[in-house]
């Protein structure tokens, strides 16, 4: 088993930036500013070629009042709890605080072992950035500087040492799960339903807009299948960003959208369909992933509400109609089930193999029941077609003149294979892709050699007429 290491410490000691140099990614925001990280963020480390798992957590405060600072605070103990080894970071340039006396006296009544970090401590010499920090009673401080590597390797040496080396957990590998995103504006639930689909509290759910911040992995199994859930910040309209971090959560958001392979897009039955959720559901569909839409606080919601919400699903975000919709309560666990058979039929439908002979039987299926329409003098040929990739699928259809097309008819197209290989909950995707035409003289060939390869044509036309 990979040995768990927690990150712990006050706010705004460098715990996200060890995190993604632990890491070595860039999952965790960084910020000058306390309180960025808020859930319990975990990744996947290596160090001399042993992994281990890393969470990083918000900043702890044992003293803090009622509030987010507190649910910070528990999700920080939940991680402590749930590691065999934690770091505890301080600040060498602010040295000592009252918060780091009471954290210590925390972790010197825990089980798991303990190392303190005597972070930002580059152009100091380490004896003297980690001399005030002894009398925290922890044990001899590692001095490193996060932001820049110094001492980073050491330090994990030292942690690593006490657990056995399992060879085995080098050639682990997870096998192949779908990875959900859960979307949607501010404030509709997202890390709600999280937390009803796992059946715990893993990330905050607090009633104030802009809670998540990093894109928080929560790994659980369901009816025997594994998934990876990603909870993610409220995506607002562009130009409607306020802070600087808020700027980056919702990056971060799109990011784990396009990381994902399907989307749930969490609208609010209370306040409706609102502009920015139609703005969700089209970053979900340019990157074209699979998509369940759960209509969340139906139980609160009056029934001219319900009537309003169903009107819109078709004329505000009727783009995503071959989404399956659910009306759900996250918060009293209603109607989660059909939301992962949903998720289910839609990763498949995602990541479906579509052979060759039957696609082209499909396109002939097709062209059979409606051929394309005419475009001047010429009628598109559509000749044969193959699978192009998936997450999205990828249909790729060879012929002649077909860039005179019609949109129409590759909406139809689309429409077609999507009944005949059962396709649902994920959007389509139909490449053109026409022959050359041997008899079509090349534009970037020089006037003098494309006049030859005209003259040699009509000699060899020429022979053929006489041979008849």
């Amino acid at each position: 088993m990979k040995p768990v290491i927690a990150l712990v410490g006050r706010p705004n000691v460098g715990k996200s930036t060890l995190f993604n140099r632990l890491t070595r990614s860039r999952d965790a925001i960084v910020h000058d500013l306390p309180g960025v990280t808020r859930d319990r963020h975990y990744g996947e480390g290596r160090a001399g070629g042993r992994p281990f798992i890393a969470i990083d957590t918000g900043g702890l405060e044992p003293s803090a009042p009622a509030g987010i600072f507190a649910e910070m605070a528990r999700q920080a103990e939940q991680a402590i709890v749930e590691s065999d080894a934690v770091l505890f970071i301080v600040d060498a340039r602010a040295g000592l605080a009252p918060g780091d006396r009471d954290i210590a006296e925390k972790l010197r009544r825990g089980s798991s072992r303990v190392q303190l970090v005597v972070n930002k401590a580059e152009g100091m010499q380490p004896e003297a950035a980690a001399a005030e920090f002894h009398e925290l009673g922890l044990g001899a401080p590692a001095a490193i500087s996060a932001a820049h590597g110094d001492g980073v390797h050491e330090l994990m040496e030292l942690v690593l040492a006490p657990f056995p080396e399992d060879s085995a957990a080098d050639e682990e590998r997870d096998e192949k799960h779908p990875r959900v995103a859960v979307v949607g504006r501010p404030n509709v639930g997202k890390s709600t339903l999280i937390n009803a689909l796992v059946g715990e509290e893993r990330v905050i759910a607090f009633d104030q807009p802009g809670t998540t911040r990093d894109p928080i992995e929560v790994p659980f199994e369901r009816s025997g299948r594994r998934y990876t859930l990603i909870d993610t910040a409220g995506v607002r309209r562009r130009g409607r960003t306020g802070t600087p971090v808020e700027y980056f959560s919702i990056v971060k958001a799109l990011q784990a959208i396009e990381a994902a392979n399907v989307a749930i897009l969490v609208l609010d039955a209370e306040t409706g369909i609102a502009e920015q959720d139609a703005h969700v559901a089209g970053y979900i569909l340019e990157r074209g992933r699979a998509v369940v839409i759960a209509v969340n606080k139906w139980d609160a919601a009056a029934k001219e509400e319900r009537e309003r919400v169903k009107a819109e699903l078709h004329w505000k975000i009727g783009f995503l109609g071959f989404a399956e919709v659910h009306f759900i309560s996250a918060r009293d666990g209603k109607g989660l089930g059909p939301i992962m058979r949903s998720v289910d039929a839609a990763y498949a439908s995602a990541m479906a193999k579509l052979p060759t002979p039957k696609l082209t039987r499909a396109l002939a299926a097709a062209v059979q029941k409606q051929a394309p329409a005419k475009s001047g003098l010429f009628r598109p040929k559509l000749r044969y077609a193959h699978q192009g990739g998936h997450n999205p699928p990828r249909i790729i259809v060879h012929g002649n003149a077909l860039d005179r097309v019609a949109d129409s008819y590759r909406r139809y197209l689309e429409n077609h294979f999507r009944q005949a290989f059962a396709l649902v909950g994920t959007p389509l995707s139909i490449e053109f892709r026409a022959g050359r035409n041997p008899y079509a003289v090349r534009k970037d060939l020089p006037a003098g050699k494309a006049r030859a390869l005209r003259e040699a044509r009509e000699e060899r036309a020429r022979r053929r007429a006489r041979r008849r």
